[in-house]
């Protein structure tokens, strides 16, 4: 199905803004010195609709990041986003960050057949939100809340390489030492990289519903001890 849609990121310090055609990015512009969201969200996408004015095209939908992340930066991207959705008449899509992250890491890490992926959102002092996919993309264990220590993740360290990454994983580097464990660095995510999320999403019309749509935001949830 042809789709022309709009793409807002801004879940953690970095403020991103992506415009696809039926999956080929027409536009992309991102800031990541800090949380400057309120004042960079709508020139960026002033920008993409200004791109989007050259294709002679209207937009189809507007897609936005569902953390988990900054309380302060998605709400500014959701609710800027639920405006887009009102003033066009368009459908809202919701991509998990988790997700945008994972598949930049799976598209840089060549031999990964058995690996587990784990991308990692920054809470508070040795707070995290994660999750674990294959190789293939697939959720292996789904996102929870989790305190690291040295024990944490044992199972899943004993039998798999696991790849950290996000924003939350540089401070684990010191605790996670299993020797299966690897970490990449400089992993942020970036709306472009929504683009086959939300394409997909639009194909199978599934939207989240504006009025009422509220994103992973990360105050919301208790952090319990990881038991693993």
């Amino acid at each position: 199905m042809s789709s022309t849609i709009l793409y807002i990121e801004t879940s953690t310090n970095v403020c991103s803004v992506a415009l696809s055609e039926n999956s080929n990015c027409l536009f992309t512009k991102s800031n990541s010195d800090g949380m400057n969201h309120a004042a960079l969200l709508s020139v960026f996408i002033a920008e993409a609709l200004e791109v989007l004015k050259l294709t002679d095209k209207k937009l189809d939908a507007v897609a936005v990041s569902s953390g988990p992340g900054s309380y302060t930066g998605l709400r500014i991207g959701v609710s800027t986003a639920k405006g887009l959705c009102y003033g066009f008449n368009i459908p809202l899509i919701a991509v998990s960050t988790l997700e945008v992250l994972t598949v930049q890491a799976l598209n840089l890490i060549n031999e990964k057949e058995s690996a587990l992926f784990c991308p990692m959102i920054d809470a508070r002092r040795m707070e995290v939100y994660a999750a674990f996919y294959t190789a293939k993309g697939e959720i292996f264990r789904d996102i929870s809340a989790d305190i690291i220590t040295s024990d944490s993740y044992n199972e899943e360290l004993a039998n798999h390489l696991v790849y950290f990454f996000g924003n939350g994983a540089e401070k684990c580097k010191d605790t996670l030492i299993h020797p299966n464990a690897r970490f990449i660095d400089n992993l942020v995510p970036l709306a472009q990289n929504m683009i086959q999320f939300a394409d997909n999403a639009f194909d199978k019309k599934q939207f989240v519903d504006v009025a009422y749509f509220e994103p992973f935001y990360l105050k919301e949830f208790q952090i319990t001890v990881s038991k693993k």
